[in-house]
Parts: structure tokens; C-alpha cells; sequence
């Protein structure tokens, strides 16, 4: 028998956003393990927030509500809010019910500046390591160090001379800008737009950018992120990161760091063995003086598995870049940047490990 096509909606609905999200649905154990980091840093959003005034957006809704919003691609937070009126997963995740109202998009990011002041994000990636560790998806030998562009949120427009008076644009909104020919370097010119944005390229041929260099340190057991750094994108930037990124490793044991020809330096070596850090590099012979690490260390059968492994970052910067639209950043500034970036990693490890301890379905 055919259906009626109804078009009249019902007045009532009985049936909650819980009921509506399917058992085995992926988002659930994500939702799970964010329910224990944010836990854990409800004391500092205690000291974050004064005890007098209006309520705001709890923070704890904000963190979700970014976490859909990378875990989704979701290009904007006014789409976000658009999507979270009416989409009930959403609501579920957030904590909002079928019925309540959902934020002003404004309102929502004068809110999340609030969390972008803050040291959230690193606090947030440090805890989702942790559960990590505690459940023994990570190693505390073996890892893994690179680097890649982020492009600003800038164009090339806005890369003017430090010390030269521009005329008024014929076009405030889009003016007509001719710089051919012209020498054009991080060390005569800056962007208006975003000062801390330097030009960069990703190698010889191709086209230089207003960029940010995103740094990660990877355990080589399952890929996860450890931590993670954005610096300006001086051209040192990976090798800087890195040694920052080591130095905070707990522990005095040994632990070796695979990289590729970019970190084969006598400086990065040399600072690696004060570390502690056995610098399992990609050698380059092409490079003055030669490699900076012999048969001593690429004898071992450790150096080989770390060479094999260290392939895994590409696939944290894919995700990073594609699904978290961490290519092109929407925040200026390296320290909004570094948030951002470090608060797609975590969204990153919160997917590896959903993955990983998943239930393999029987045959």
C-alpha cells in the first residue's frame, strides 16, 4: 500500500537526542574520552572564569562544539551554528536538548576568545596523551619529528615594504597591486595583514606564501601526536620546534627521533645528544661537509625502523590539513594559531583512538 505524503509536522516530540544517536556510532566513544579531559581541566576553567556576571557558553560546550567542527570540516562557525539548530547529533555531542536555543555565532566566538587566551588547547592535547598512554597506545621510546606550512590567513596583497608609503588604493576592497619585478623579503617587507606571517615556500620552484610552520612529534607505535608546536616560518622553524618538543619529553631514558634530510645538521645533532636523544635522521650527503651522523648510528637495525616509521607524520599532517582545514588558517597570530593547531591534533588522536581500540567485527 502506498504511504500519504503528509506535509503536517508534528506539534510534540518524545523521543531525546540520546535515543536518537545509534549505540555503535563512532561519536560516542570520542564523546566518552572528552567527557574525562574535560574533567580533568574543570579546575582551571574554574580559575578562568569570575564568580560574578551573567553566565556564559560553559567552556565545556565551546571545546565540543570545536571539536564537531573540525571532526565534520565545517568551514565556519556561523555554518556550525547553523548545522547544530538543526542537526541532532550535534545537539547530542554539544549537550544542548532538542529544544534549546543555540548561540549567536558571534556571541559564540567572543565566548571562545576567551579559551583562545588560555593555555586549553596544549592542556587539552596533553590530557588526550594521557589516555593515550594509559592505555598503551603509545610509546615512550621511539619517535618521530617534521615540520609543514600552514598558510595565513593573508594574501600577497598584503606583503607591502616596512619603509615605503603606499598610495591610496583605487579600490579599498580589492586595489589593483603590481609587484613584478620587485624584490620582495621577510626582511624589507611584512604583511599588514597579519604582521607575524612570514613568506615561505615549500621548496625550490614553487610559490612562496604567507605561512606558519606546524610542528608535531609523533610516537611511532600508532601514530599519535605527542605535542605540538607553530613557530614563524623563518626557515629554522622544524629544527627549533623540534628540540623544543624533545626537551619536554619526560623521563631520563634514551629515545631516539626519526626525521628527514631537513633535521641532518651538526647543530641538531649535537643538541639531540645532549638530550639524550639518539637522532635517527635521514642522511644528506649532499650537504656541505656531509651527513652529520655516520655508521655508528645507522648500523643498528633501529635506525631503519625508524626511517620506515617516521612515513606516519604525513599522515597526521593529511588529516590535519584536509578533514581540521588546518591548510589555510583562519587566525592570526602565532599564538591563535598555535591553539587552533594544537586543538586539531587532539581532535586527530581522539579519531586514531577510537580507531584503535574499536571492536573488530566478527566474520
Amino acid at each position: 500500500m502506498r504511504g500519504a505524503d503528509q506535509q503536517q509536522n508534528h506539534i510534540f516530540s518524545y523521543v531525546s537526542p540520546e535515543e536518537r544517536v545509534r549505540k555503535d556510532h563512532p561519536l560516542r566513544a570520542i564523546r566518552a574520552m572528552v567527557e574525562e579531559v574535560l574533567h580533568e581541566l574543570s579546575p582551571q576553567f574554574d580559575r578562568m572564569y569570575s564568580k560574578l556576571g551573567r553566565d556564559s557558553i560553559p567552556p565545556e560546550r565551546l571545546l565540543r562544539a570545536l571539536l564537531l567542527q573540525m571532526l565534520y570540516t565545517v568551514r565556519s562557525e556561523r555554518l556550525l551554528m547553523e548545522e547544530m539548530d538543526y542537526n541532532l547529533l550535534f545537539r547530542w555531542f554539544v549537550g544542548l536538548n532538542a529544544d534549546d536555543k543555540v548561540w549567536d555565532a558571534t556571541v559564540f566566538t567572543k565566548n571562545r576568545d576567551r579559551l583562545l587566551e588560555a593555555d586549553v588547547a596544549q592542556q587539552f592535547l596533553a590530557q588526550v596523551v594521557e589516555q593515550a598512554r594509559a592505555k598503551g597506545l603509545t610509546s615512550d621510546e621511539h619517535f618521530t619529528v617534521d615540520g609543514t606550512l600552514l598558510e595565513a590567513w593573508a594574501g600577497a596583497k598584503s606583503f607591502q615594504a616596512k619603509d615605503k608609503k603606499q598610495p591610496p588604493p583605487d579600490d579599498p576592497g580589492n586595489p589593483t597591486v603590481n609587484f613584478r619585478g620587485e624584490k620582495r623579503s621577510n626582511d624589507t617587507h611584512v604583511s599588514k595583514t597579519d604582521p607575524e606571517a612570514l613568506s615561505a615556500r615549500h621548496g625550490q620552484g614553487k610559490e612562496s606564501k604567507l605561512s606558519y610552520s606546524g610542528n608535531l612529534l609523533v610516537e611511532n607505535r600508532n601514530g599519535l601526536i605527542v605535542d605540538a608546536e607553530v613557530f614563524q616560518a623563518n626557515g629554522t622553524a622544524e629544527r627549533e620546534a623540534a628540540l623544543v618538543m624533545l626537551e619536554k619529553l619526560s623521563g631520563t631514558q634514551l629515545v631516539t627521533v626519526g626525521g628527514d634530510k631537513g633535521f641532518d645538521t651538526r647543530d641538531f645533532v649535537k643538541e639531540c645528544r645532549n638530550l639524550r636523544v639518539t637522532p635517527h635522521v635521514a642522511q644528506n650527503h649532499a650537504r656541505r661537509g656531509g651527513s652529520a651522523i655516520d655508521g655508528r648510528t645507522t648500523r643498528h637495525p633501529g635506525y631503519a625502523i625508524s626511517q620506515r616509521k617516521r612515513k606516519r607524520i604525513e599522515e597526521c599532517f593529511g588529516w590535519l590539513k584536509t578533514i581540521a582545514l588546518m591548510r589555510k588558517v583562519r587566525h592570526r597570530g602565532v599564538c591563535k594559531v598555535d591553539w587552533i593547531f594544537s586543538f586539531a591534533c587532539a581532535a586527530y588522536n581522539l579519531v586514531r583512538m577510537r580507531n584503535l581500540t574499536a571492536p573488530v567485527p566478527a566474520v
